[in-house]
Parts: structure tokens; C-alpha cells; sequence
């Protein structure tokens, strides 16, 4: 529960640089590309060519380092789970057989398990850098000017750029209302030790007041909007417009080069 705190989406941390005066439009398409071509990647260079970029872009940002690693921390299940999967599933040349099973660790396998577990942390930093540097208002124009060109295919841009805002708005909101409840239930004598199957028994005691607050924070926020009047994006006006700048050519340019280079290292590697 301690890591929960450490989780960075969601999250804004409101610093003046280069990276927070980008157009919101820019940085989204630039973590999208990066993502989804770090995804791709089959060898370690590119992923460690991400994960550089990911840390020269905090540092631009004027974003503590410890940040991006405390943010890996609550995944680490993920990640091990990940490396579990394919060192057992990969098949190769046997290390080590599991006593009366026909399951092997392989080498390819943990080369493969430590490959995809370091590609799915660069990807989790990558996308955290996205709410870290941008505004939850400027994150939701953003998201609503790339969507509105699908708006004459039914597509409700500004409702569906106003939900995906308020959802990563709502996680460190989910976040710090689990730690208040775990903090409650402990000193009303409640243990959470145990194994991962006794553990998850006794984290439904936390679970259902958490989704009952959830509700609670939803329907609340639904009146808030009611009574302002909100009727979604028809007739609705932006007191900021935005404008793409120099700043975002150079930095679409950049991002370019690196997406380019993360595609194309592996067959420079194999050539």
C-alpha cells in the first residue's frame, strides 16, 4: 500500500520549462509514437534509447528523477510477472526444470522475460511524462482538438476527451483515498501481511469502501456539473486557444528522429 503514493499518472507537477509550454496536441502524439515504437522493439538498444529519452525529457522538464523510479515501483508485480512468464513459456535451452513439472527456465527465456519487463518500464515512464508536464484543462483541449476532425464520423470529441481527462485526474484522487482507508483499517488493528493469496483476501475489506467513496466522488462531480449547466461540447467555447509554436515544430522534429531511430536500430544491429 506505501507504493501506491509513488504512482505518477495522474499526476501534474506545475513547473515553468520548455516541456510544459509545449502544446498539449504535441506532446500527445509525441508519447504515442514513442510508445508504440518502443513496443515494438526486439533488442535492448531501443529500449534503452526510450528510457534515455524518457530521463533527458524529466530533466528538460525540470522533473526529479526519483519521480519516474518511485513510479515504477507499484508495478513491479507487473514486471515480474512479465519475466515469469516468458522464462518459464520460452522454450530453448534448459537452466533449471520446476521438480515434476515439464516446465523449464531457459536461457532465451530470461533474456526474453528481462527484455519485455525493461521495454514495459520505459513505456510506464514514457506515458507518465505526459500528465507530469501537462495541465488537466490543457490535456483535455488537446485531446479534444486531435478527436474533433472525427466528429463528422458521430465521434463526441469533447466528451470523450472530458472523460479520458477525468479518469487520470481521478487515479492519484483513488490513490490517496486507498491510503486513508489502509491507514484507517490498520489502526482499527487490521493486517494486511501474509502471503499474495492471504493478502488479496484481506484487501476486499478496503476494496468496497473504495469503490463506494468512487461512486460517492462521481456522483458528486456529475451535480457539480448539472448545476453549472454542462451540456457537453455543443455551442462550447475555449478561453485558450491553442496555437501550435516554433517550440512544437522542433520538438515534433525531434520526436520524429527518435522514433525513427528506435524503428530502425534493430536492423542496423542485425546488419
Amino acid at each position: 500500500m506505501p507504493a501506491l503514493r509513488d504512482i505518477a499518472l495522474g499526476r501534474y507537477v506545475a513547473v515553468d520549462s520548455p516541456i510544459h509550454r509545449l502544446d498539449p496536441r504535441t506532446k500527445f502524439l509525441a508519447v504515442m509514437s514513442l510508445m508504440i515504437a518502443t513496443v515494438t522493439a526486439r533488442h535492448w538498444a531501443p529500449v534503452v534509447l526510450a528510457a534515455g529519452a524518457a530521463v533527458a525529457v524529466a530533466l528538460v522538464a525540470r522533473l526529479p528523477l526519483r519521480l519516474l523510479l518511485r513510479n515504477l515501483g507499484p508495478f513491479t508485480w507487473l514486471f515480474a510477472f512479465t519475466f515469469a512468464l516468458h522464462a518459464f513459456m520460452t522454450p530453448g535451452a534448459p537452466l533449471w526444470r520446476v521438480p515434476g513439472v515439464d516446465v523449464a527456465v531457459t536461457a532465451e527465456g530470461l533474456s526474453l522475460g528481462a527484455l519485455f519487463a525493461g521495454r514495459l518500464a520505459a513505456v510506464i515512464s514514457i506515458a507518465s511524462l505526459m500528465t507530469l508536464t501537462t495541465a488537466p484543462m490543457e490535456l483535455t483541449d488537446g485531446l479534444e482538438r486531435l478527436l474533433s476532425p472525427f466528429r463528422r464520423l458521430g465521434l463526441p470529441a469533447h466528451e470523450l476527451a472530458m472523460m479520458v481527462s477525468i479518469s487520470l485526474r481521478f487515479v492519484p484522487v483513488l490513490v490517496e483515498e486507498a491510503e486513508r482507508l489502509h491507514r484507517a483499517q490498520v489502526s482499527r488493528g487490521a493486517d494486511f501481511s501474509g502471503g499474495p493469496v492471504a493478502r488479496a483476501r484481506k484487501l476486499i475489506p478496503l476494496l468496497v469502501p473504495l469503490f463506494i467513496a468512487a461512486f460517492a466522488r462521481a456522483d458528486r462531480l456529475a451535480l457539480a456539473m448539472e448545476s453549472r449547466c454542462y451540456r457537453g461540447g455543443e455551442g462550447r467555447t475555449s478561453f485558450r486557444q491553442l496555437r501550435l509554436a516554433g517550440r512544437d515544430l522542433l520538438a515534433a522534429a525531434l520526436t520524429a528522429g527518435l522514433v525513427a531511430a528506435v524503428l530502425l536500430l534493430p536492423a542496423g544491429l542485425q546488419a
